[in-house]
């Protein structure tokens, strides 16, 4: 009785492909959500390796999306109920600033429509950053699913709110075929915090804050910092990157956004003055919601966080799928 009752719920599991899958945040949430991830897709190879080992028994699509023969690849992977994908957000992005914007690079989000034109699957999943509705396609975007039957609905949810010690905001859009799809409801519990997936056990080396090398602007972000929490506090600064909320954050907060840039500094007293230094990637992983067993392994330390600023925080794609396929 228990095999068949297996066989059953196999049978009637969700089956979903993830469209420009990175490392597999996105990935590693659904199938939280018990869901069946049947194939991936994405260019970069270091992204590959690593989703390779996370999901051996994926099939891997590499290269280019456009390229990509669907009446091949629909028969080769066959009936799917959940398309997710996260096309490039980069060009969508406010931290792109005033640099032009590549609209190749935004239109994959096109491809969402030819996947789902071939397939046909009851519903999709969407991720961007927040920005992305204001991208001069964005209606013609969701038009185009419309007419493909799809009943759509947008959300913008924070990370935070779904126990990701990292406060990231980004929209989901939600598509059913079937029926009009509903706000996913935030679960209350208590935000983590960025001190939580900052290590203590001594593995990481510190130096000291006050150096001949280091930058004014640095010291002036510290100096910042310890003017609000005082000598004996540690801290995080914004040691990259351009930051419009003093260049810190207390360790009692969320990570403010991982980027794919190396960006965080720990600062933390010591008896002769106070020391620092970067956020690993395993911390930064952790804040964004992968579990230790999750491996990243292949690539340089920048490949590293670029997979890790590049990613979906997987427990929101998993309350996502959830909501829709629930």
């Amino acid at each position: 009785m228990a095999r068949k009752k297996n066989r059953a719920r196999r049978r009637n599991q969700v089956k979903a492909i993830d469209l420009f899958c990175g490392a597999g945040g996105s990935s590693w949430g659904a199938q939280a959500a018990g869901v069946e991830i049947v194939a991936a897709f994405d260019m970069w190879p270091v992204a590959e390796a690593v989703y390779r080992d996370n999901f051996p028994h994926v099939k891997f699509y590499p290269g280019r999306i456009e390229e990509h023969d669907l009446d091949t690849v629909v028969r080769e992977v066959g009936k799917i109920d959940l398309i997710m994908a996260s096309p490039e957000c980069t060009n969508h992005s406010v931290a792109k600033g005033n640099k032009p914007r590549c609209e190749e690079s935004r239109e994959t989000a096109l491809q969402v429509v030819r996947f789902a034109q071939a397939f046909k699957p009851r519903w999709v999943v969407v991720e961007n950053v927040v920005s992305m509705r204001n991208w001069s396609r964005y209606a013609e975007f969701i038009l185009a699913m419309t007419e493909l039957g799809y009943h759509d609905l947008p959300q913008t949810l924070n990370a935070a709110d779904f126990g990701v010690p990292q406060a990231r905001r980004r929209l989901f859009l939600l598509f059913d075929l079937e029926k009009q799809p509903s706000r996913i409801r935030l679960p209350k519990r208590k935000r983590r915090t960025a001190g939580q997936i900052v290590s203590g056990n001594g593995q990481y080396a510190y130096t000291p804050l006050r150096t001949e090398r280091r930058a004014a602007a640095t010291l002036e972000r510290a100096d910042r910092a310890i003017s609000h929490v005082g000598r004996k506090t540690p801290f995080l600064i914004v040691y990259y990157g351009s930051d419009h909320a003093g260049g810190w954050q207390s360790l009692d907060a969320p990570l403010r956004t991982i980027t794919t840039l190396d960006r965080f500094a720990h600062v933390k007293p010591r008896t002769v003055g106070h020391v620092m230094r970067m956020l690993q990637p395993e911390e930064l992983k952790a804040a964004t919601g992968w579990p230790k067993r999750f491996r990243i392994h292949h690539g340089s330390r920048r490949d590293k966080i670029k997979m890790v600023g590049n990613a979906v925080c997987p427990p929101v794609m998993k309350a996502a799928v959830g909501h829709l396929t629930g």
